[in-house]
């Protein structure tokens, strides 16, 4: 859904995975394009102060520039998700080629390896990707994906960009065509977060024995984690159509994106044990049995992905919407007014996520077999801070 020009794309052969490919990554592709929308980014919240930096928590808390919008990479294959490593570099997840790439802030990609016993089939694939808030230490790295028989999260060990100790952490997540979830990230408490759709399955999203239709929080061995709502249950939070963006503002409050179906996309500010309505309640419902969301849109507007925090908003990817919002984050935690920016220029938006240095990546979705892909498609775009 969108257009553009010129471009660079490398065809790259790729090492299968049950560990991957040694040495350096293989080179896939980079280049630059500007963009120039002129929207002044929000200011940052006042009396904010940011934490430390890390996989659920914001970085600095600079005001990101969206008239500084630039391509870093071009000729990726529906890009999912994007998580950083310690020193910058970013891992990225591609759909259906199972692919696992790193890119550097110069624009460098090149393939990790691809993971094994991954099964695309239509919204399934390989998903998330969460990096280890004590990389330094143990060097886990986090996959979500869909296989033959479900969906899972497996931890591997990355060095030297080598692939290794694959550990199925979490299975029997129930996979289908559509609604897999598949959003993972560390939030600022240290623990996996880990989101799942309801497979089309809409009475799943309100069974709390299933873990369809849920946010999850676990350890990094994929035990439940001390603390959720009830013990031995990974379950955080339920009554979820399909969610795919989580986002910590710098005061730890967690906010969620969620598909509609028909009428309205969301996000939420999840809470502890909350029950998020689905399939009761698409939208507002003024329900006291259901926690209503804090934005919504038509789902033309939005079906919203990838979800970040960045100098005082939070950022979606929309879709079908083909468009990023920026979204004010207020003291007390509510959202103001939604500010669509680059409306139908790169097409569908997937991916979001701050960098360490508080830059805002993003990547497009026009492979995904649902969008119109420009020749420099797939790519990454970086909002730069400062």
């Amino acid at each position: 859904m969108a257009s553009r020009a010129g471009v660079l794309a490398v065809v790259v052969a790729t090492a299968l995975v049950s560990g991957c490919s040694a040495g350096s990554p293989e080179r896939v592709g980079a280049g630059r394009t500007p963009s120039a929308p002129q929207e002044s980014p929000a200011a940052p919240v006042a009396g904010e102060t940011p934490e430390a930096s890390g996989s659920g928590t914001p970085g600095p808390d600079r005001a990101v520039r969206p008239e500084r919008a630039r391509t870093l990479v071009q000729g990726l294959a529906v890009p999912w998700a994007i998580a950083f490593l310690p020193g910058g570099d970013a891992l990225v997840t591609e759909r259906d080629s199972a692919r696992l790439l790193r890119v550097t802030p110069e624009g460098e990609a090149g393939t990790v390896g691809t993971i094994a016993g991954v099964s695309p089939e239509s919204e399934g694939g390989l998903l998330g990707v969460a990096v280890s808030p004590t990389y330094d230490q143990d060097n886990y790295i986090f996959v979500y994906f869909t296989a033959n028989q479900d969906n899972r999260i497996v931890r591997y060990r990355l060095r030297n960009d080598r692939l290794t100790d694959p550990v199925p952490i979490l299975t029997g997540i129930p996979k289908a065509a559509i609604h897999n979830g598949g959003r993972l990230a560390f939030g600022p408490d240290g623990l996996l977060y880990a989101t799942t759709g309801e497979v089309g399955d809409r009475p799943l999203a309100q069974d709390r024995a299933s873990l369809a239709g849920k946010i999850l929080r676990l350890t990094e061995d994929g035990a439940p984690a001390p603390g959720n709502p009830t013990a031995g249950s990974p379950v955080w939070s339920h009554g979820h159509r399909n969610v795919q963006g989580l986002a910590w503002d710098p005061r730890g409050r967690l906010y969620a994106t969620e598909f509609g179906a028909n009428t309205f996309d969301e996000i939420n500010r999840i809470e502890k044990g909350a029950n998020y309505g689905w399939p009761e309640v698409e939208g507002v419902g003024g329900d006291n049995r259901f926690t209503d969301p804090l934005v919504t849109w038509s789902t033309a507007e939005a079906s919203p992905s990838g979800l970040a925090y960045g100098g005082g908003s939070l950022w979606a990817g929309a879709l079908r919407g083909q468009r990023l919002w920026r979204v004010p984050v207020s003291a007390d935690g509510s959202l103001g007014t939604p500010v669509p920016l680059f409306q139908e220029e790169y097409g569908r938006l997937r991916a979001v996520a701050t960098a360490p240095d508080g830059s805002i990546w993003i990547a497009t979705s026009n492979k995904d077999g649902r969008g119109a892909p420009a020749a420099a498609d797939d790519r990454i775009i970086v909002l730069p801070a400062g």
